[in-house]
């Protein structure tokens, strides 16, 4: 539709609207061109904050020159994103967008617009509000029609949309059959969103860089293309979950009087609850003016990382029906709803330079280094470009304008390069045969997307190393920061592991910030590092793809450390939880001499290199059993349950597997669960159970 010099023309004018207000033939040109971009293409060229802004400027301009306003302007419809492998169908009521601000005024000025539109109750002069979560997912309506789920769409252009039944019959959080003739209810439409919780997305994407694909770019983005897969069951696996949010729709049983849950949209999330839907309803507040609306929206942002999904503001809605039917909609957005939205997530930056950076593994990675940007209350300048494969799906050029995003895991992402506004003088990212620091050659070991420096004496991977060995789930030796372990490595403090017990305290104490405190408290926690358990040793030593209960696992194997130079392959793989690639990776620790003369030297220099509980292995109530604990548990913390299980004499492992005996399934249990349930014979228990198993006596 866009040549490639519209193209360029049309963002070099939205880079000047962003700046500056411009006329309003090019603030609609612009927001043609982008919703076309987002709606049609799923490919936008801006963040949501920039389209909302010179969405707001024409909105504006309109107001206040209501004769200029024509039907084609984008305030006049809706955007669309029909896709032609489905079936296109309508709505019983049109899904429109939702109006929106960024700031507390705003919100003040709907409530007076609202106060206006409708009288309010006698003896107040305050409309109750009903706030909740905005959910960053995809848009969906589900008709349900003599208690049987008979419909599912995507929102489409408002008036119509993708049929995408069974592709939602696949998330199981969306019963197949609801009753509603219990409320007096023959026909409804509910409105609501597909997401991918943070857990889930972190799972799909491991599993994608496994495989050697590159990641995907964000929730939001997983689930509205899962939505519109050809495979059903691809949907399955993507772990989806649908938040029902709204009735927009109802046609009564003629024989039955409908529930009052429907006066209110507060009633009708609850009515939804209890038919055994997933709904903000315990998010959500009823409030009483819109004071304290704005409170309620300035302490959710707050705790908006603490969610087990994405959200992206909070919609305040007016929470009797019946006036929200008296206020209507405009062709846009109802006037009943507005959304108040968090800080930006996304923004556009330019990539300027590209570093490469050495694990303590070897692995190499991309670090793009680009213009300073402000996303969410922080400004990046750095973001992982994580393997030659995503730069080579991606096609990330130095030069690129880029679209960066900032997830709920506050890591950095680059979305995709805005490639329709390439010059001509953009470079391609050239991955270098050499290490960076050591020189080394590198190489790319078969089933992997990484380079690696395989010299373990590199530089850069023994700072890494040493950075690991005293971190707090290792050896955890307080007082040593990454930031003072490189400050040591760079004035010849220390130079490798055993060195952090032969250090010299005095050249410490020369530097700026260490005091006679601070040397004694560092003092203190390297003298008490040489007595943690063995477990904690293997897991500081970093040996690949060996985690915390790998660790564990290996310490009840041997009664010294050293004793792992004895074991075969063969032998390694028979330990729990231990498969051939994790196997290969401790036979080849324990078989090259460096590392070997390394564990001897920190023997020597008093650190336990003995499993001193083997001789008193616990033998309780959990004898011989063996747990796994997955997704977020109610009361308890991860390690507090496991510690449980250790102290009763059960096993933990690391993966589902025909070993597995109990499975422990907290809020947003993952793939572990299906895998679970897949093998039939183990035992999947909730956190309360688990505590009933270990009171009983």
């Amino acid at each position: 539709m866009y040549t490639k010099e519209q193209i360029q023309k049309l963002q070099s004018i939205t880079k000047k609207l962003l700046k500056e207000p411009g006329s309003i033939t090019d603030i609609r040109d612009a927001l043609r061109f982008h919703e076309h971009r987002y709606y049609v293409l799923n490919d936008p060229l801006i963040s949501d904050f920039e389209y909302d802004k010179l969405y707001k400027d024409l909105e504006k301009i309109e107001r206040e020159n209501p004769e200029i306003i024509t039907p084609d302007s984008p305030t006049q419809r809706v955007g669309n994103s029909l896709n032609k492998d489905f079936i296109t169908v309508q709505h019983l009521v049109p899904m429109l967008s939702l109006d929106n601000s960024y700031n507390a005024d705003d919100l003040v000025e709907w409530d007076k617009r609202t106060k206006k539109l409708i009288p309010i109750a006698i003896g107040t002069d305050e409309i109750e509000y009903s706030a909740e979560p905005k959910f960053d997912g995809a848009s969906i309506s589900l008709i349900y029609e003599n208690d049987i789920l008979i419909r599912g769409a995507t929102r489409g252009d408002g008036a119509a949309g993708d049929d995408v039944t069974f592709n939602l019959k696949q998330i199981k959080s969306i019963p197949l059959s609801a009753k509603f003739s219990n409320y007096g209810i023959q026909r409804v439409e509910i409105r609501g969103e597909v997401l991918m919780t943070r857990q889930s997305f972190k799972k799909y994407n491991e599993h994608l860089v496994e495989q050697g694909l590159a990641p995907l770019a964000n929730p939001r983005n997983a689930a509205s293309g899962s939505l519109r897969m050809k495979d059903p069951m691809i949907v399955r696996k993507r772990n989806l979950e649908a938040i029902l949010y709204h009735i927009s729709y109802v046609e009564k049983s003629s024989n039955k009087k409908s529930d009052k849950a429907l006066d209110s949209h507060s009633g009708s999330l609850e009515m939804l609850l209890q038919l055994g839907f997933k709904t903000p309803a315990k998010e959500k507040k009823v409030l009483s003016g819109i004071e304290d609306v704005i409170k309620f929206c300035s302490d959710f942002e707050k705790k908006r990382e603490d969610l087990p999904y994405e959200i992206d503001g909070i919609v305040i809605k007016v929470n009797d029906v019946e006036l929200q039917q008296r206020m209507g909609s405009t062709t846009h957005h109802p006037r009943w709803a507005m959304a108040f939205k968090f800080k930006a997530r996304q923004a556009t930056s330019k990539l300027i330079n590209v570093e490469f950076q050495v694990g303590r593994t070897g692995a190499i990675t991309p670090v793009a280094k680009i213009e300073p940007v402000h996303i969410g209350g922080v400004t990046v300048t750095s973001i992982s470009l994580f393997n030659p494969d995503v730069v080579k799906e991606k096609d990330v050029r130095i030069g690129d304008t880029v679209l960066v995003e900032r997830a709920g895991d506050v890591i950095p992402y680059i979305v995709k390069p805005l490639i329709e506004l390439r010059n001509g003088t953009e470079k391609k990212i050239v991955f270098p045969n050499n290490c960076p620091v050591c020189g080394d050659e590198l190489v790319k070991p078969e089933g992997e997307a990484v380079l690696r420096c395989v010299n373990i004496n590199c530089k850069a991977q023994v700072v890494e190393r040493i950075i690991h060995f005293v971190s707090k789930d290792a050896m955890d030796i307080k007082s040593f920061g990454s930031a003072n372990i490189i400050r040591f490595f760079e004035q010849d403090i220390l130079k490798n592991i055993p060195e952090i017990y032969t250090v010299e305290y005095e050249k410490i104490s020369q530097l700026e910030g260490f005091g006679q405190k601070s040397i004694d408290n560092l003092k203190t926690a390297i003298e008490n590092s040489k007595t943690q358990p063995l477990h904690r040793l293997i897991f500081g030593l970093g040996i690949r793809y060996v985690g915390e209960t790998t660790a564990k696992t290996l310490t009840k194997a041997v009664d010294h450390l050293l004793d792992f130079e004895k074991f075969s392959l063969e032998e390694l793989q028979n330990l729990e939880d231990v498969g051939i690639k994790v196997a290969g990776s401790i036979y080849q620790f324990f078989h090259l001499e460096d590392n070997i003369e390394m564990i001897k030297k920190l023997e020597t220099l008093g650190v336990n290199l003995r499993n001193i509980n083997k001789e008193v292995e616990v033998i309780g109530k959990l004898d011989k059993q063996t747990f796994l604990f997955t997704g977020s548990l109610p009361t308890l913390k991860r390690s507090e349950a496991e510690g449980l299980v250790e102290k009763n004499g059960g096993k933990l492992l690391g993966s589902v597997s025909s070993k597995l005996n109990y499975l422990v399934a907290g809020e947003d249990a993952g793939s572990k669960l299906d895998k679970a349930k897949k093998i039939g014979t183990i035992n999947i228990i909730s956190e309360e159970d688990f505590l009933k198993i270990i009171s009983e006596p």
